[in-house]
């Protein structure tokens, strides 16, 4: 008989261990071996039953290992250290403590977060990302508060039926057996986050009513080190089973189910955060950390709370919100990114729900694809987060390209290298993703790389067995727990104990090791190194030189199709010749994720270029003294130096799919076959790969700076954090005068706009020019009844293609030089010739106003007219 309901008895722990209790409630623990190896000392055995979850480990153990332990002096001298350890990590001051102009609190906002296996709030790449960024911030000191949803049976669980189809199954998640604690006011009532709905929105009651009364929300408040993390759960007494459902799981249900998660995320996080503030006396946050458009809607809460709290108008909040406001997007696939019907906002957004600061029309014209080759019919997330922030970037820089281009039309006239979307390229946290053995070794043979981050290049100076010793002792780490998870998988399938015999010797700790983990959209390409079986299965066996590939994926529920590539992967790894050479092993997370990018000697990654945003796995690897194997895409487009592992050649070009992976696949098995494993086995006297090792030490020493979270967080401070801090201060300042300016000054720009031209434009000094030249350039501009402080007319020159295309032009700010007869404005300036060949250039009248963040802000651009006898359109 099954339990219909299930929940967790906490332990009450023997008042000496009581401290036990502090440190599970941080999460610190997931990254701090001293506090996980006085974890395991509690009972080693049952430490590796409950599988490392410290939280299990106190709710299982014996009341009389307890007794034991709480009378056990040299177990509570360690309590003591430890308890000590974390209290003074939480308050001593950190690297943005030595700061002076940093915003004193920043509200992250992601649907999904990866903090460790034990709390399984995330499906992939960016709750990773989410996760390691909050790490870090812990780790630097930055003020950063956290804010998500709990969902009660987080992302699924996946196992392969008999014939390799993934299955997915969702375990119930009791918050209580979480180190979680609930959010309650003073008196001890439970905080209550309400967001308000249409009639009918989340179903019906019991006896078929509407329900109207909104959808409600409990917060759970989780410690990752010095950040806390607000979750928002709709499982509440006061919601109908639908509303409850709204946090069932990550990612699931259809359009009213995620949009309602979304709102409930946007809306009901910037209430959770006032809620939390006004009870704990945390610091409000000055910027709002926005990534995809999952949490949009926060945008929305932040202008009703300004039009109805500070009494500004709609376009005055907009703009107050903007300023503080910082946009991620880490997708380059438009079908990575959240569209609803229109009607659908406006059934939520608009009739008895509109609210009179936020009317609907102006909702709905923030999501709106109105851009050439834009979808009116849909409200499109991401546009609407990028038109709520006043600073958007993507997550590498061939991704802030990508982006450029995807959103280009937001812009208007602008060409696309000028829109507004920078780059801060991912990082990944050593301390979750570095093994254990190799932060020890760095600690001790080049400590100040641990201490100040400095001092990478002396990794070369590690005597090469010492790296081969480590490198060994780690891939058989990864062949023992494959070999285990082989085998329950196959025994969960339906295999005998005599059927899965084979496993004990499957995979080889001498052989070369390919890793291989990603979610499996079709653009990662699982199955490209199947493009030809027979070529494949060569490379595996081969009788020198052999291969061994470790393969781990998850396929979204939805998705058919990479389903499809999961089986197909799992046939093949289940052919009786290779089944030793190459495995599928289920249930992708964040435990065998660690194991793979630690015990792989190579990661491979083959998605089509350029639809992989960053891919930080392969950063993870390279830490642990792994070299890449991949597509010049993401990171590796901007990193790969030709010394730190290979390049897959990529046919971007092609039209034809099929061809284009027949292209690759072919480059990649004439990679594996003639360069990396002949590396790996050349082997001097000693029994070393040499060439191979120096490979090793290169990728630490030109990687290890770039690839840490830490220099990733601190270009978020300093490039993102810091100038929108100073944005939401100007504009909050003197009752929000900066905003109200603003907003009147871009009402009227706006209105005038259509009146701006450039009218005349000549120049001298283009006959036989050389270069140290000047080339004088005289502009009349009709501003359209603007005041010259309102614009800003430029030349724009440089290097033209042999369609005069500008390349890469700089830019000159114009000077006034008085009024011509007719009303009109005059501009002069001097264009330097600093280089010799084809050369051009043009003018524009932009918008001028110190409160922008730059010059494409507004999308408004004027540009002279073609000139006569001109067919291309271009002055020169």
């Amino acid at each position: 008989m099954k339990a219909i309901r299930r929940f967790t008895v906490r332990t009450v722990l023997p008042e000496p261990l009581r401290q036990l209790e502090e440190l599970v409630l941080n999460l610190r623990w997931s990254w701090h071996h001293e506090t996980l190896d006085l974890f395991r000392a509690v009972d080693p055995a049952l430490w590796q039953t409950v599988r490392h979850d410290p939280v299990r480990l106190l709710g299982e153990v014996a009341p009389e290992r307890l007794e034991r332990l709480a009378e056990d002096r040299r177990f509570l001298r360690r309590l003591q250290d430890t308890t000590e350890d974390l209290r003074e990590y939480l308050t001593a001051p950190r690297w943005y403590q030595s700061r002076a102009d940093g915003p004193a609190c920043i509200a992250y906002f992601s649907p999904e977060y990866g903090i460790t296996a034990a709390l399984p709030q995330y499906s992939g790449g960016l709750g990773i990302l989410a996760g390691d960024h909050l790490k870090t911030a812990s780790d630097l000191g930055v003020p950063i508060l956290g804010v998500g949803l709990l969902y009660r049976h987080g992302y699924f669980s996946q196992s392969l039926s008999p014939d390799g189809w993934q299955l997915e199954r969702y375990p119930p998640i009791d918050p209580n057996g979480l180190p979680l604690t609930l959010l309650r006011e003073r008196d001890g009532t439970p905080v209550r986050i309400t967001i308000g709905l249409p009639s009918g929105a989340v179903g019906r009651g019991h006896g078929g009513e509407a329900q109207g009364r909104g959808l409600q929300a409990q917060v759970w408040v989780a410690r990752v080190g010095r950040v806390p993390q607000l979750l928002l759960d709709s499982d509440v007494e006061e919601n109908d089973q639908s509303a409850r459902d709204v946090t069932d799981r990550l990612y699931g249900g259809g359009g009213d189910h995620r949009l309602l998660q979304e709102m409930l995320l946007g809306i009901g996080g910037v209430r959770a955060i006032r809620a939390y503030c006004r009870i704990t006396g945390h610091p409000e946050p000055e910027v709002f950390h926005t990534n995809e458009g999952h949490a949009g809607f926060l945008g929305l809460e932040r202008i009703r709370e300004l039009v109805s709290e500070d009494g500004l108008t709609f376009d005055e909040a907009l703009e107050a919100a903007r300023a503080g406001t910082v946009f991620t997007t880490h997708t380059p696939v438009p079908a990575g990114i959240d569209r609803f019907p229109r009607e659908l906002i406006g059934r939520y957004f608009g009739g008895v729900n509109e609210t009179e600061q936020v009317p609907v029309d102006r909702v709905l014209a923030l999501g709106a694809e109105d851009y050439p080759g834009g979808d009116r019919t849909v409200f499109n997330m991401a546009v609407m987060g990028m038109r709520l922030a006043q600073r958007v970037n993507g997550v590498s820089e061939l991704h802030g390209q990508v982006s450029r281009e995807m959103f280009g039309g937001l812009w208007g006239g602008f060409d696309t290298a000028e829109v507004p979307v920078g780059s801060i390229t991912n990082g990944v946290h050593a301390g979750t993703w570095v093994a254990r053995e190799v932060l020890e070794f760095t600690a001790r043979e080049l400590p100040s790389v641990m201490e100040s981050g400095r001092g990478w290049e002396g990794v070369r100076d590690v005597p090469e067995p010492e790296i081969w010793r480590m490198r060994g002792l780690l891939r058989r780490r990864l062949v023992q727990d494959a070999r285990r998870r082989l085998r329950e998988s196959w025994r969960q399938r339906g295999a005998s104990e005599a059927e899965v015999s084979w496993i004990d010797d499957a995979l080889d700790p001498d052989v070369l090791t390919i890793g291989f983990a990603r979610r499996v959209p079709s653009y990662k390409r699982l199955t490209l190194m199947m493009s030809d079986p027979d070529r494949l299965r060569s490379i595996l066996l081969d009788p020198d030189r052999p291969v061994q590939i470790v393969i781990a994926g998850k396929a979204h529920p939805a998705d058919e199709g990479g389903k499809r590539l999961i089986q197909d992967i799992v046939r093949f790894a289940g052919s009786e010749d290779v089944r030793h050479r190459i495995v599928f092993l289920p249930d992708y997370d964040m435990a065998l994720g660690q194991l793979m990018v630690q015990g792989c000697d190579v990661w491979m990654n083959n998605p089509l270029r350029p639809l992989e945003a960053c891919g930080t796995s392969g950063m993870k690897a390279a830490l642990n003294g792994a070299l890449n194997l991949s597509i010049l895409d993401g990171w590796w487009d901007e990193w790969y130096d030709g010394q730190n592992g290979w390049a897959i050649p990529s046919a971007d070009g092609l039209a034809a799919p099929d061809r284009r992976d027949e292209l690759e696949a072919a480059a990649l098995y004439e990679l594996v076959e003639d360069h990396v494993s002949v590396t790996f086995y050349d082997r001097d006297s000693a029994g070393l790969p040499r060439r191979w090792l120096e490979m090793v030490k290169h990728t630490i020493a030109t990687l290890g700076p770039k690839v840490l979270a830490s220099r990733m967080l601190r270009d978020y401070v300093e490039e993102l954090y810091v100038p929108a801090a100073a944005s939401e201060r100007a504009m909050v300042a003197d009752k929000y005068a900066g905003a109200r300016t603003l907003a009147a000054w871009k009402r009227r720009v706006r209105e005038a706009w259509p009146g701006v031209a450039v009218e005349h434009v000549e120049s001298s000094g283009e006959e036989s020019p050389q270069v140290g030249a000047r080339l004088s350039v005289r502009v009349v501009a009709d501003l359209g009844g603007l005041g010259p402080d309102d614009v800003a007319v430029e030349a724009v020159y440089g290097r033209v293609d042999d369609s005069d295309a500008l390349i890469d032009p700089s830019h000159l700010e114009l000077d006034r030089a008085g009024r011509a007869e007719d009303g009109r404005t005059r501009y002069v300036g001097e264009v330097p010739l600093g280089r010799s060949g084809a050369f051009g250039y043009s003018v524009r009248v932009v918008p001028s106003h110190p409160l922008l963040s730059g010059r494409a802000e507004m999308g408004l651009v004027a540009l002279p007219p073609a000139p006569q006898g001109m067919t291309n359109g271009d002055l020169r």
